[in-house]
């Protein structure tokens, strides 16, 4: 799910298929309970947010229930324990460049993520920092 606006058309073969629909619609469920749409969702949310081929998707929601990744109740579908975990794995590989810190950023156990005033005394740090690196030039 690199992008949750758009999708790139999915793999024709039908094993890239069917992972490749798995990662999405795991990820989609997984991002749609972060933001508090709840646990059970029916396949049209799921569409909505799957991108240009969703309906291709969608078919292949029977047989993650199946493998075990989700639970069905008629209409709805839920995230079993493994789909969750499995769900969040494949949402975090899928954003990992865009969480990893950035030259001059801290990292994820920095104190600055603990209080605004840790932040504030970090972010003078990391710009006394950089102006020591790269003194003016007159």
């Amino acid at each position: 799910m690199s992008n949750m606006a758009e999708s790139p058309s999915s793999p024709k073969s039908e094993n890239l298929a069917a992972l490749y629909w798995r990662s999405e619609i795991l990820q989609v469920m997984y991002w749609l309970r972060g933001e508090g749409f709840g646990d059970l969702v029916d396949a049209g949310l799921i569409e909505r947010f799957l991108g240009v081929d969703a309906a291709i998707g969608i078919t292949y929601l029977d047989k993650l229930v199946a493998e075990g990744y989700l639970v069905r109740d008629l209409d709805f579908f839920q995230l079993s324990e493994f789909g969750l975990e499995r769900g969040a794995m494949e949402f975090a590989e899928s954003f990992a460049d865009l969480t990893k810190p950035t030259h001059g950023e801290c990292s994820a156990d920095c104190w600055c993520h603990a209080s605004a005033d840790e932040a504030d005394a970090c972010l003078a740090a990391r710009l006394h920092h950089d102006h020591d690196d790269h003194p003016h030039q007159h």
